[in-house]
């Protein structure tokens, strides 16, 4: 199975960081955040990633390169502008390939295995989710899960993780360059049950702000996350 990391954001929330670095090149415990997924999924057993970016896209080509000090072959995906996540996704599909393939936000940390998405088989299905309890800045949530299905609403909701993996059926019809949302499509597949979805529950972290960014950072650097 391939990998895919989203790192065409442009981290507006984290200004003035990123007006001169790429979010995804932001560093916490001594090593940038996207280098983090790299490894974590060079040792889940993953030998294939492409890399979507848009805002000095550029410099995180020259800090990654072919990826193979990392364990793994990365191959880039480059947006004149970012075309959000299922835009993006759509615009990278001639890497990406026939089969299903795990996407990750670029600016999140945890310790979910990714081996365990490595040999999933979606059968029928065009999406599997990692949700998990809400996080403070968070507290509404996104989805329900309801006997292994994610729907859209539901008794109790849950937050999506920024962890999938996903048909490319799912993006069947997307224009190559059109700007999309993924959570349309999503929410389409719920309709029609063909969104599974597992309850994560140990060590996640959003870094969406500079403040977070920070706490990650002393978290790591004290030898906890």
């Amino acid at each position: 199975m391939k990998a895919m990391i989203l790192a065409a954001g442009r981290g507006v929330r984290m200004r003035p960081l990123t007006d001169t670095t790429p979010k995804a090149l932001l560093a916490a415990g001594g090593k940038p955040l996207i280098v983090w997924q790299l490894e974590k999924l060079a040792r889940a057993g993953f030998t294939e990633a492409v890399i979507n970016h848009a805002h000095l896209g550029h410099l995180i080509e020259a800090a990654l390169g072919d990826g193979s000090r990392f364990g793994i072959s990365i191959r880039y995906s480059a947006e004149r502008v970012a075309l959000e996540t299922a835009g993006g996704i759509a615009y990278a599909m001639s890497l990406l390939g026939a089969a299903p393939f795990l996407v990750i936000n670029a600016d999140i940390f945890s310790d979910y295995d990714f081996s365990a998405l490595a040999s999933l088989d979606l059968r029928d299905r065009l999406a599997h989710l990692v949700l998990l309890d809400n996080p403070p800045q968070h507290p509404r949530g996104d989805f329900a899960l309801e006997a292994g299905q994610v729907r859209e609403s539901g008794a109790q909701l849950l937050t999506f993780s920024g962890v999938g993996v996903y048909a490319p059926r799912l993006f069947a019809g997307i224009p190559v360059g059109a700007r999309l949302a993924l959570a349309p499509l999503l929410r389409k597949a719920m309709a029609s049950n063909q969104v599974s979805g597992e309850h994560f529950h140990g060590r996640w972290h959003d870094i969406g702000s500079a403040e977070r960014l920070h706490a990650l950072d002393a978290r790591l650097s004290g030898g906890s996350a």
